[in-house]
């Protein structure tokens, strides 16, 4: 799929992240610093739902009806995400950034299997890759992708995580940033374990072990998807002067670039 994009960087923000008004103006900020980093960069931005939005949709529906269709459902949630797309979209146009934001089915994550569960690609449009001639960053929704037939699909709780790792690996991305309310990794929670030492670096194994015990910082199905395909993870927040944790095969060093003059 990539062959004219070299240097695609893959960030997901999450809803823990996007919890008001100043959150998305801040998240954009993130960005502009990304950019002026390294200038030849080009993000593809994941954005959640804001915080607790899903589940104020859910209760809506089952307030209207104990038993709402799943594929109802899901398209009242998929309003969650594309409130955040068109939000932050605005505030990076404030900034001054060429940005565009795309819907679920411009970001073309369309997924085989009969409902979208085994999480494979089995194609991707061609709008994400056209935007960059003129944008410099995209933004989609998360969480969701589309069947065959056009019918929108949740991934299951954290399926932003997943959308961002199938779309690092079809654009054959840099890295995978999954930004979060938390810098990374620890030997423990920190929120009951206050001396809980962050961790730079864990192996996919590894995360997935911790998800198992009940500490899925990274959604399970996205962790094995990236462990499939050796995708780096950077899990971290949006703080720049944070820890952050690396997930791959073998612990590295995290790339960095330099502006060029």
């Amino acid at each position: 799929m990539n062959g004219r994009l070299r240097n695609v960087v893959v960030v997901k923000l999450g809803g823990s992240v996007l919890a008001d008004e100043e959150s998305y103006r801040r998240a954009g900020r993130y960005l502009v610093r990304r950019l002026h980093q390294c200038s030849r960069d080009r993000f593809v931005v994941v954005v959640s739902a804001q915080k607790g939005l899903t589940d104020e949709l859910e209760r809506l529906a089952r307030g209207i009806t104990g038993y709402p269709n799943p594929r109802t459902l899901d398209l009242l949630w998929s309003t969650g995400e594309m409130r955040s797309v068109a939000l932050l979209t605005l505030h990076l146009e404030e900034l001054g950034v060429a940005a565009v934001g795309l819907n679920v089915q411009e970001t073309g994550l369309r997924l085989g299997g009969a409902d979208g569960g085994e999480a494979r690609i089995e194609s991707l449009s061609g709008e994400i890759e056209r935007a960059f001639d003129d944008h410099s960053v995209v933004v989609v929704p998360g969480f969701f992708g589309t069947l065959t037939g056009g019918t929108i699909v949740s991934l299951g709780r954290g399926g932003s995580d997943l959308s961002a790792v199938l779309l690092a690996r079809e654009f054959d991305a840099k890295r995978c940033e999954l930004i979060k309310d938390v810098p990374g990794y620890f030997t423990e929670d920190p929120e009951v374990a206050p001396r809980a030492e962050h961790l730079p670096w864990v192996s996919y194994d590894t995360a997935l072990e911790m998800a198992e015990r009940g500490r899925e910082l990274v959604q399970r199905v996205a962790l094995e998807a990236a462990r499939e395909s050796s995708l780096e993870l950077v899990v971290r927040g949006l703080a720049d002067a944070l820890p952050r944790t690396v997930v791959s095969a073998l612990a590295t060093r995290e790339e960095t670039c330099v502006t060029e003059s």
